[in-house]
């Protein structure tokens, strides 16, 4: 695997940090915004940004058994709180849109746990880490790598 060259605009950059640092002071628990970006990740396979938010998530608390778990959230009973497991059913929902729309379940169950400010933030974080992992995916930037 070759890191291809060319470096990302920093106006690009900048605006994408904008939204995802946007995304999150909305969001109001970095914690939880810690979960969804990495899920995400895994998601979409990227290297660069589990390493960076697995670090970030560990910083904010989020217990190892969390990390662990994450892949398997949906069968990790108890690990994970009925608002977190709704921000991650929504996060999976809106990274793998290629099975359809978003189902109305999985966004009325996050609307029963967030409110209309804090589903609107919720989901640009994810919109966010979705653009930032098709960027580092794209043009294969290791864990470490650099951005601009």
């Amino acid at each position: 695997m070759t890191v291809r060259t060319g470096r990302l605009d920093r106006d690009v950059a900048q605006a994408m940090s904008a939204l995802s640092a946007a995304a999150k002071k909305g969001l109001g628990d970095p914690a939880l915004a810690e979960l969804v970006v990495i899920r995400a990740s895994q998601l979409n396979h990227c290297a660069f940004c589990l390493d960076m938010h697995l670090r970030i998530a560990r910083e904010h608390g989020v217990s190892e058994r969390q990390l662990d778990l994450l892949a398997a959230w949906e069968e990790a009973e108890g690990v994970f709180d009925e608002r977190e497991r709704a921000a991650l059913a929504l996060t999976e929902a809106v990274t793998v849109l290629t099975d359809g729309f978003v189902p109305d379940a999985v966004y009325e169950r996050a609307a029963e746990h967030f409110d209309a400010a804090g589903l609107a933030h919720l989901v640009a974080l994810v919109v966010a880490i979705n653009n930032w992992n098709r960027v580092m995916v794209s043009r294969r930037v290791p864990p470490g790598g650099r951005i601009v």
